[in-house]
């Protein structure tokens, strides 16, 4: 296989490099790249309290809302770039390898493409330029407590009202509402119609009266996600994208977003290198276990895992790119990412022996900030969240292998 650029991709590439090097804020310069991490970030960073923060968001999306790059795949009618997917992979790839954030979350890719696609021209007009200038951000309010990877079971209610809905229910697992301005949400407006059916998307300001967000903080002691609670929250009908009663369709919306997962391997390739140099260092050799030989195989398996995973994300690509849709390939690709980070986390803790045990960051005795043992935790849900790897491993064998449904 030819992995390597043709002259226009290239020139491409080489166009991204420069615009990162020479926009990229410095207080982004050297960062791993948080994009979705909404426990910081460009998403934080927005509402900061801090003045130099919000400055460095601010000047980012500028930069980038500049080229048409806060929404790459977006076509350019609407402000995005109109980038081919071989081409928002090459941005992707840079963007990942440079450590820079991206700008708009969920608005850029779940809701704008949506609107995009289904929204009317008012909704539009009104909620686009305000993603593409980082004016909003969204957050996604779909997960309930009984409703996770059932999506469909979901039973918050949204009552019609004169011109008006009153929302009543409670969603959770809501990635970044505390940052959010807006939430967009699946809620039940016919109990009566088969589950897939009977189901609206609307869009309403987080501020709303009647909507509460509390913080869910995981066992790593961070605060990435809330659960969100409804009590007769009044929407106007004009906030319902699509028709009534459809918006199980409406909210499968995608636009032709590259999707191969290339920055997860850039990722791991750079942790594992600066575990592997800071091992050999003499700050590191002091707190690598005597018996260092258990974990070396290990690394060594690691770092060929991730390769096979940059494979993964080309063949994705690939696909993409001659006009075919990704179906078990993507679910091989997900379920294999989400495991290999936590076999990952259970190494990069390992070599540090009892030292990998260690929480605080600033601890003399914590190798490198404790950010394996950190990470060691944080990996648990990577394997339930985005479709748990039990749900991608029926996906690849009905799908890929042809095997009956049981």
């Amino acid at each position: 296989m030819d992995w390597s650029d043709t002259t226009v991709q290239s020139t491409f590439r080489d166009d991204v490099r420069d615009f990162i090097m020479t926009r990229l804020p410095d207080r982004y310069q050297g960062d791993s790249g948080e994009g979705e991490d909404f426990s910081g970030g460009w998403q934080a960073d927005r509402k900061s309290e801090d003045a130099k923060a919000r400055g460095a968001a601010e000047n980012w999306a500028g930069a980038l809302s500049e080229k048409g790059w806060v929404a790459p795949a977006w076509p350019k009618e609407y402000g995005g770039a109109g980038l081919t997917v071989m081409e928002q992979f090459i941005f992707n790839q840079e963007m990942a390898e440079s450590g820079a954030p991206s700008v708009g979350g969920m608005g850029v890719s779940m809701l704008g493409p949506t609107l995009i696609v289904h929204g009317s021209e008012e909704q539009k007009a009104e909620h686009l330029p305000r993603i593409l200038n980082g004016e909003v951000a969204w957050a996604q309010g779909y997960s309930e407590p009984g409703a996770g990877s059932d999506l469909a079971s979901l039973q918050t209610r949204a009552v019609r009202d004169g011109d008006e809905y009153v929302i009543n229910g409670q969603k959770i697992w809501t990635s970044g509402a505390h940052f959010a301005d807006w939430l967009f949400t699946l809620v039940r407006t016919n109990p009566d119609a088969p589950k897939h059916r009977g189901i609206s998307f609307l869009m309403l300001d987080i501020t709303s009266p009647g909507l509460t967000v509390r913080p869910i903080i995981d066992m790593g002691w961070n605060h990435p996600f809330n659960e969100t609670f409804f009590e007769d929250v009044k929407v106007p009908v004009t906030n319902c994208i699509g028709e009534e009663d459809r918006g199980w369709y409406v909210g499968m919306t995608l636009l032709d977003f590259e999707r191969s997962g290339i920055s997860d391997a850039i990722s791991y390739r750079r942790g594992q290198k600066e575990l592997r140099e800071f091992l050999v260092s003499g700050a590191g050799k002091q707190f690598t276990r005597q018996d260092f030989s258990v974990v070396r195989k290990e690394l060594a398996d690691r770092a060929v895992e991730t390769e096979v995973l940059f494979n993964f994300a080309f063949r994705i690509v690939s696909i993409q790119d001659s006009g075919m849709v990704p179906n078990y390939e993507a679910s091989v690709n997900k379920m294999y990412s989400s495991e290999l980070h936590q076999r990952m986390a259970r190494t990069s803790t390992k070599a540090w022996g009892l030292y990998g045990n260690l929480w605080a960051e600033d601890s003399a005795y914590s190798p490198m900030n404790a950010a394996h043992v950190r990470d060691y935790v944080g990996s648990v849900p990577h394997t339930i969240f985005s479709g748990s790897s039990e749900i991608q491993r029926n996906v690849i064998a009905t799908r890929g292998l042809g095997l009956p449904r049981g």
